[in-house]
């Protein structure tokens, strides 16, 4: 998604409902230190910076780690993806952080390959993604919204549509385990966004 345009250095509308259910996830470590995974203008990973993180993020977009780097110096954001062997270059993590990428991935194996690699063992993998159940997928159909939903006159937009079952599964059969989730946005039934919290084992 090299030619993945970004406006501004400023959060995206989904960061609103997103954030908070992430804070509550990394107040529980003592270790704050970890990779973002699409991490596209460098906004979200320059936020945390200032929450006492230390970030470091790749995207494969030109556009949006020039703005990272220019709007975010104090942070290490560098043009990369999730097809490249991101852990030989940068080391492991205590946590994996990945917000709205992975329904852009063509070969989404590969990405949880990816996220899995860069984790310490015992490492967390936060990954967000819209979310799809049938009840949110009846409501778009009977609303006429499922051409607007699935955005297929979007330049490098979504390509890959998920569930609670079948993140699950992608995740599960990359090795990770204690998967749950947080669904955000508006009720659960509706939610906009997913997030899957998952565990590296430890060995």
């Amino acid at each position: 998604m090299d030619g993945y345009r970004y406006r501004s250095a400023d959060h995206g509308h989904a960061h609103a409902y997103l954030l908070p259910a992430i804070r509550d996830e990394l107040r529980k470590s003592k270790v704050c230190r970890l990779f973002d995974l699409g991490c596209g203008n460098g906004s979200v990973g320059a936020t945390l910076h200032k929450e006492g993180w230390q970030v470091t993020g790749v995207d494969p977009s030109t556009e949006g780690i020039a703005q990272a780097r220019l709007a975010y110096p104090q942070c290490r954001f560098e043009q990369g993806s999730c097809y490249d062997d991101l852990a030989a270059r940068y080391g492991c993590f205590p946590f994996v952080l990945s917000l709205e990428v992975i329904e852009h991935v063509y070969a989404p194996r590969d990405f949880a390959r990816t996220v899995f690699d860069l984790l310490e063992t015992g490492g967390t993998a936060i990954i967000s993604t819209p979310y799809h159940g049938y009840l949110k997928n009846l409501a778009l159909a009977a609303a006429g919204r499922m051409d607007r939903h699935f955005t297929t006159l979007w330049d490098h937009g979504h390509i890959k549509f998920w569930s609670i079952p079948t993140l699950t599964a992608l995740l599960s059969d990359a090795g990770f385990e204690d998967i749950r989730f947080h669904r955000v946005g508006r009720i659960p039934a509706l939610a906009k966004s997913m997030i899957a919290v998952a565990k590296k084992p430890v060995d």
